[in-house]
């Protein structure tokens, strides 16, 4: 899995022209994260996609030649930091609320609200933690979930 970040230009169509260029040639993103940067005239996209070298090489020439984008930088071989955030709905069940809740806080979590039908938490950490959390908490019956995809930054 190869993490791609981008920093483009923060103006309309940005995103379209990006995403268009990966399914006219066949590609998939895996996960796509975008938000402004510390300079409001540039965003930054954070895209993980599978491929091999040559795939992946194509993917960035053809990225780096897109009117609007400023740097593209594939972390594949660089020390990054990264991160997900998850929230997921769990039925609040009293019977199993302590089992949850100590699963919760072997892995950081936290609950950030209690309804009478489900318990919502909260999980940011490295994707493998994110993936080993939801195995761990799939017996008790996840009702719905979201994740964020990857942000990245490097440790340069």
């Amino acid at each position: 899995m190869h993490v791609i970040s981008l920093t483009v230009e923060n103006r309309f169509g940005m995103l379209a022209r990006i995403a268009g260029l990966f399914s006219a040639r066949g590609y998939n993103i895996n996960s796509l994260v975008v938000a402004p940067t510390e300079d409001q005239t540039k965003s930054r996209l954070i895209l993980t996609v599978s491929g091999d070298e040559r795939i992946i090489e194509q993917i960035t020439k053809q990225l780096n030649k897109l009117i609007g984008v400023i740097k593209v930088t594939d972390f594949f071989h660089k020390d990054i930091l990264e991160r997900e955030l998850l929230l997921a709905k769990i039925p609040n069940d009293t019977r199993k609320r302590s089992e949850i809740l100590q699963v919760l806080k072997l892995f950081q979590g936290k609950v950030v609200l209690i309804t009478r039908r489900y318990l919502t938490v909260e999980l940011i950490g490295k994707t493998s933690k994110i993936d080993e959390f939801i195995k761990t908490l799939k017996p008790y019956g996840i009702k719905e979930m979201v994740r964020t995809g990857k942000v990245a930054l490097s440790r340069e």
